[in-house]
């Protein structure tokens, strides 16, 4: 069975990986092209914005009387389900 390390040892092993890591040259092969994740990245950031106007155009549908079942019609889903997923939501 090895003996554990002493502390020194543990120090001096690690920071000989850091240097090795850091001496390291990255190899060009194992990158790979970001413009996919940050398309992701920016239709998700379109998603959300998307989300917030459509709460914020409910609200307004609501302030102006609008009932729920036509709200939920525009939605594509019944007036209890947009009921259900916006009331809380919305300010009125």
């Amino acid at each position: 069975m090895p003996m554990p390390m002493s502390l020194q040892e543990a120090l001096d092993h690690a920071d000989e990986l850091a240097r090795r890591i850091e001496e390291r040259e990255p190899d060009p092969r194992n990158f790979k092209d970001a413009r996919p994740l940050a398309a992701i990245y920016r239709a998700v950031q379109a998603r959300a914005k998307a989300d917030r106007d459509i709460v914020e155009a409910v609200s307004e549908a609501r302030r102006s009387g609008q009932p729920w079942w036509l709200i939920g019609s525009y939605l594509g889903t019944s007036g209890e389900a947009a009921r259900q997923r916006y009331s809380k939501l919305i300010t009125v």
